[in-house]
This record gives structure tokens, sequence and C-alpha cells, in this order.
């Protein structure tokens, strides 16, 4: 599965949780999570890890930070070839968490099974900031974080991704992308 998001859209977070209801089934997850090099230093935080404390210590699961290195769309230049090796080391479950959204950060898309777009409710003009290439590129768009006082926002969040989705080109005749 791939997963894409704004910053704050709670990828991580999500992951965490998706990833030990996952190793709790009993499958073998890895998490491939890409960060964003720093164009001065080349350098990358890579602190995607640090924000999934519990699944990183799952026996079950493998978290491998990355740094894009200058490659574009989201993803490393290896990214593809380290899926593969986790399917070779025994993971039935890869989870690629890309460096974030934006039109053009959806590489992953031809290298997993579900493209997942993770969207925030009530970030400001959500139809204005996530670009087109994007949305007609996700299997499925999940707003996340919509509880408590976000349930009004995420839903209204959702009709208009449903109402926006039905004007795109359908990329296959047997799925229709899901909200």
């Amino acid at each position: 599965l791939g997963l894409s998001g704004p910053p704050g859209a709670g990828k991580s977070t999500f992951i965490e949780c998706f990833g030990k209801m996952l190793t709790e089934r009993k499958h073998k997850v890895s998490v491939l999570a890409v960060d964003p090099s720093s164009s001065t230093s080349g350098g990358s935080l890579l602190g995607d890890k640090t924000r999934m404390t519990e699944l990183s210590r799952d026996m079950n699961a493998y978290i491998r930070p990355s740094p894009t290195s200058g490659t574009l769309g989201g993803v490393t230049r290896t990214t593809n070839e380290a899926i593969l090796l986790c399917e070779g080391g025994g993971y039935d479950i890869v989870l690629v968490e890309t460096v974030g959204v934006g039109q053009s950060e959806f590489a992953v898309a031809d290298m997993v099974d579900m493209f997942i777009l993770l969207l925030p409710p009530a970030g400001g003009d959500e139809l204005q900031g996530i670009k087109r290439g994007i949305i007609e590129m996700a299997d499925l768009v999940a707003i996340n974080k919509a509880d408590g006082d976000l349930v009004v926002p995420a839903r209204r969040i959702q009709a208009e991704y449903i109402s926006a989705m039905k004007l795109l080109r359908k990329r296959s005749k047997i799925w229709r992308p899901k909200v």
C-alpha cells in the first residue's frame, strides 16, 4: 500500500495504528518511510520512524526511513527494489509512506497494489490545495482525524471529494475510487 497526504494529515500515526492492527492479526509488516532531503546539506531528519514508537518495537514489523536524496515523485530512487526485498524477506504487507502530497508526488502509485491519499478535515480549501494529478491516481481517499469537533468538516470534505472524483477519468474499468 502506498500512502500520501499533506503534512499533518496523520500519515505516520495512521501507519502505526494500522500496522499494529495487522501485526496483531499475525501479519509481518514492513514500512518504507520516505523523508525529504535538504537541498542545502543533502541530509534528512528521517523522523517518521520516531513517530511510530510502538510499531518500531514490534517483532513482526520493520520500519526503514529513507531520504529522497533529490529524487522527485515522493519516493526514493530505490523504493521499488526495497519493496521487492521486503516481500522476499517474508513481509506480507508493505506500507510505503511518501514524502507528502503534491501534484506530482504519486510515483508510488505504479509500485503498489493500492494508493491511498490521506487527508485531514478542515484544512482550508482542500480541493484547491490537493492537485488533480494525485487525486486521479488515488484508489482510496481517506479523511483522517474525523472525530470530535472535526466530524462535520470531515463529512463535508468527504462529500466534496466524492463529487470531484465523479468528474475524473477512470483508471480502471472495475474499481471506482472510494472516499
